[in-house]
């Protein structure tokens, strides 16, 4: 598998860990999900992210469940590599780098407080991790508090060249977008990818302020390609028509605390996993969130047929 690079571009979209309702790692339902998420059309698929529950696994669940993805995948694979020290997450990174990954993800280790902190930090991730290891620098200040200027982001990828990506999460976060597309404009620093997260909340618009794409766990990942395809046609309309029939159902999954069990929920509706399951401590619904789960997406199913085009043939019913 070819390595990251700053002209990544597309859908990678964050996978679940499929568990059995014992609480193991479920292989069949890891396969099939794998297998939908490349028949969807994304560029990449990204493990052991917030969403892959990766602080509830152990060193070898998480290298095996790599492993896995590895060998079923069809696109690139990044690993989400954030740990307490820096040895750990060095260690980590080459491993997963060895079984076959494209890159690793690294977000800023909570307590960070300013600028100079912040880059210390980086620098030091740099050094561990050397020029050979593709970096997606994650940055989400609801998760960690820690916040990253856009001088600081240009500073970063401007020193260390095997920074390749940015997964941008910042909320609000338009205008800083916009200040980093800028920097690239006037020569400030090499282009860059980057990617869009926050449950792809906000896509159609970021993608006007020059993303490259989302990094989103959403359970319809074929949607969020379809509408980034729409945008780069020049249909920007027919994508943010699209988004717009699915925004409710986003927005549903965005809900802190619950979102994780509501997303594996519907995949589970979608034959894509066998279990719903979070490992404890991790959210589980009750019967109004099932019955609540159930209306929200036969809206969604009444909503995509109002659209003028034919939905992709992969957005099926999943209500039942």
């Amino acid at each position: 598998m070819s390595l990251l690079d700053a002209s990544a571009s597309g859908v990678y979209v964050i996978s679940a860990t499929p568990f059995t309702d014992s609480g193991a790692l479920d292989w069949p339902s890891t396969d099939r999900l794998v297998d939908h998420y490349c028949a969807s059309g994304v560029a990449g698929i990204t493990v052991l992210g917030v969403m892959g529950e990766a602080p509830k696994l152990s060193r070898e669940e998480s290298e095996a469940f790599v492993a896995r993805v590895l060998k079923r995948a069809t696109v690139p694979v990044v690993v989400g590599v954030s740990q307490p020290g820096l040895r750990l997450l060095g260690d980590f990174a080459r491993r997963v780098m060895d079984l076959g990954a494209a890159g690793v993800m690294v977000a800023a280790a909570a307590g960070l407080r300013t600028d100079e902190q912040a880059y210390a930090y980086f620098a030091a991730v740099a050094a561990e991790l050397g020029d050979a290891v593709p970096v997606v620098l994650q940055d989400y200040p609801p998760l960690n508090g820690v916040f990253l200027s856009a001088t600081l982001i240009d500073r970063l990828f401007s020193e260390f060249p095997s920074f390749v990506m940015l997964k941008h999460e910042d909320v609000p976060g338009l205008r800083k977008l916009s200040q980093l597309r800028a920097a690239e404009a006037r020569g400030a620093r090499r282009r860059i990818s980057i990617l869009v997260g926050t449950g792809a909340l906000y896509l159609p618009q970021e993608l006007a302020r020059g993303a490259d794409g989302a990094m989103s766990g959403f359970a319809f990942p074929e949607m969020l390609v379809e509408v980034c395809r729409r945008f780069r046609a020049g249909d920007r309309d027919g994508a943010e028509d699209l988004f717009d029939a699915y925004l409710p159902a986003i927005r549903h999954e965005q809900q802190p605390g619950i979102g994780l069990a509501l997303r594996k929920e519907t995949l589970r509706r979608r034959g894509l996993i066998a279990s719903a399951r979070t490992r404890a401590p991790g959210p589980s619904l009750d019967a109004e969130d099932h019955a609540e789960l159930t209306r929200m997406l036969d809206r969604l199913e009444r909503a995509r047929r109002r659209l003028d085009e034919p939905a992709p043939a992969q957005l099926r019913r999943v209500s039942g």
